[in-house]
């Protein structure tokens, strides 16, 4: 790829500063509050070193959301570190997903418990091959809160980079947080840690409230907010965020994302953009890591090529990344892919910043990525496709349309 391999074509003006952030590119669902701090963090390399300094420096309290909890070097790493900061007394919560996380709860899980940390399953897996809708409900955000004074947030699993034999790291982004939006995502994370155990309990449990609490001091000039998904007021609130930005962007919008199956809504929403003469790129997975959405994805491949808009496929190792940036003004970096599982059924946090350093930032660090092993997909790859890979997309992408509207999801956004 070239040295630019993303963005608007060189001809096409850049915003200028006085014209980003405009109508469009903030979302009024949500709450943006000022003064924070927030420092992009590329893969493990940047992330865990990070994590583990907050964890050793922590004093009173540790909550931890993963999907997965792996049991490998970086899982004993981390939690060798919670285990560490429980027994000097810190309050160690930790919430993993069920089926994410499945061998967790008898391996890392118990060495948790056995030092003094809390740890909850959320939606254990006990009938593995029981077949009900809600085992689609996962626990899919990745947050941190550390005391009163930072959080993690993004699309990183307590889980180790390089875990695949000939390809390079896993590559994914998560950020690190200072100031008031460190509130919004400890209460988050306390509301579910209550749900949880209410769940499982069958009582409510006490409202929690930290300590000492100084979580109104600003730590930066950022703006960002905390945007949730879960199946009850925040159902659609991810999508929406993205399909406001999209329909404000005026010269580029940049999406990188591991499992990318847009509904109806979205893709007309990209389309639409893309006529209206924005520079419109879509970076995703080149490499097969699960079978059925790999190749549901690339039956989208021509309508969208076909709208003018650019598909990059990342094949240097698997793209984890869950990252969007528009008009180097609004920028997002969270767990939730633009799929149906993630979209629709699966609890999801993404942090949403209005500022043109950070949107700046993760442009360039998605634009280096591509300067390694990347693919542009062309109409005429589409077209030399053998006709056993064409029915093979769509195969795919009618069993997982089958899959949707067996268990009621999406409606006609996914059954159109």
């Amino acid at each position: 790829m070239s040295a630019d391999c993303i963005g608007p074509p060189r001809s096409q003006p850049r915003l200028a500063a006085s014209h980003r952030g405009g109508v469009g590119l903030g979302w009024s669902g949500a709450d943006f509050l000022p003064g924070n701090r927030i420092v992009l963090l590329e893969s493990g390399a940047q992330y865990f070193p990070a994590l583990l300094a907050e964890i050793a420096a922590a004093r009173c309290e540790i909550r931890l959301e993963t999907y997965i909890y792996a049991d490998d070097p970086t899982g004993r790493e981390v939690t060798a570190a919670l285990c560490a900061a429980a027994r000097r007394g810190v309050a160690v919560q930790v919430l993993v997903d069920g089926f994410g996380a499945r061998e967790f709860p008898g391996g890392l899980g118990r060495q948790l418990g056995e030092a003094g940390a809390q740890v909850q399953i959320y939606r254990a897996e006990r009938a593995f091959l029981r077949l009900r809708r809600h085992r689609l409900r996962r626990l899919h955000r990745k947050l941190v809160a550390v005391d009163d004074r930072v959080a993690f947030a993004g699309g990183i699993n307590i889980l180790d980079d390089n875990d695949t034999p000939g390809l390079g790291p896993r590559f994914d982004y998560a950020v690190r947080i200072e100031g008031p939006l460190v509130a919004r995502i400890w209460t988050s994370m306390a509301h579910l840690w209550r749900l949880v155990g209410w769940a499982r309990l069958r009582r409510r449990p006490p409202v929690q409230t930290p300590s000492p609490c100084r979580f109104d001091q600003a730590a930066g000039a950022m703006t960002a907010a905390l945007v949730i998904r879960d199946n009850l007021r925040h159902r659609r609130d991810i999508e929406n965020a993205y399909l406001e930005a999209i329909a404000g962007a005026r010269i580029e919008i940049v999406l990188a994302n591991a499992y990318f199956l847009p509904g109806r809504r979205f893709r007309r929403a990209l389309r639409d953009a893309a006529r209206r003469g924005v520079s419109v790129t879509v970076l995703l997975q080149g490499q097969m890591e699960y079978f059925l959405p790999h190749y549901a994805t690339q039956a989208l491949y021509g309508n969208l090529i076909g709208s003018g808009i650019r598909i990059l496929e990342y094949r240097s190792g698997f793209l984890h990344a869950k990252v969007a940036v528009i008009d180097e003004a609004w920028a997002t970096v969270g767990s939730s892919n633009i799929d149906p599982f993630s979209l629709l059924l699966a609890r999801e946090a993404n942090i949403v910043v209005r500022d043109a350093l950070f949107a700046t930032g993760l442009r360039n660090s998605l634009n280096r990525a591509c300067r390694t092993d990347v693919r542009e997909i062309t109409r005429a790859d589409l077209q030399r496709s053998s006709l056993a890979t064409r029915m093979l997309r769509w195969t795919a992408y009618g069993l997982l349309r089958l899959m949707l509207g067996l268990a009621r999801y999406g409606g006609k956004d996914y059954r159109e």
